[in-house]
């Protein structure tokens, strides 16, 4: 697997799982109808801030992040990132490559932290890998997500050092 720079290129392969994530409404605090060029927008972002893709051997897109600064002024020094992984290609390392991407290119870029602003507490996969990799549960908003299926359940708020 390959990680690098994402371009316009890649949105009609990233497209069609990002659109699939956002509708389910599961993970992500985004609109359930996004649209696509929308959603091109909120996900391609542009430096310094970084967008990537995980790809195959054959370059096909397994997944990809986004990575930004998460604060402004005094809390500048504090990054987040946030990932997406073809449905079709979970549990194949897909996720944890991604992540331990964008914490190396925190820890270059000068980060100290890095903080996720918005985990549904339901999405376990997530909180699994996030913990493994060092992140903590510094918080939760108690029903702040409304899930499709399981109805208002908590938002983390996670953290680690770089």
């Amino acid at each position: 697997m390959l990680i690098r720079e994402a371009t316009a290129d890649d949105w009609p392969a990233i497209w069609p799982f990002f659109h699939e994530i956002v509708a389910a409404g599961e993970t992500f605090t985004y609109p359930t109808d996004l649209g696509r060029d929308e959603g091109r927008d909120w996900w391609l972002l542009s430096a310094p801030s970084r967008t990537v893709v995980a790809v195959d051997d054959s370059g096909a897109v397994l997944g990809t992040a986004k990575m930004n600064r998460n604060h402004m002024g005094n809390g500048s020094h504090v990054a987040s990132a946030s990932y997406m992984v073809d449905p079709a290609h979970a549990g194949r390392g897909v996720g944890r490559a991604l992540c331990a991407y964008t914490l190396e290119w925190a820890r270059a870029a000068g980060y100290r932290v890095m903080q996720f602003n918005a985990v549904v507490e339901t999405n376990e996969r997530a909180v699994g890998l996030y913990r493994s990799l060092g992140f903590e549960v510094m918080g939760t908003l108690p029903e702040g997500f409304r899930h499709p299926a399981k109805g208002y359940v908590g938002l983390h708020v996670m953290y680690r050092t770089l």
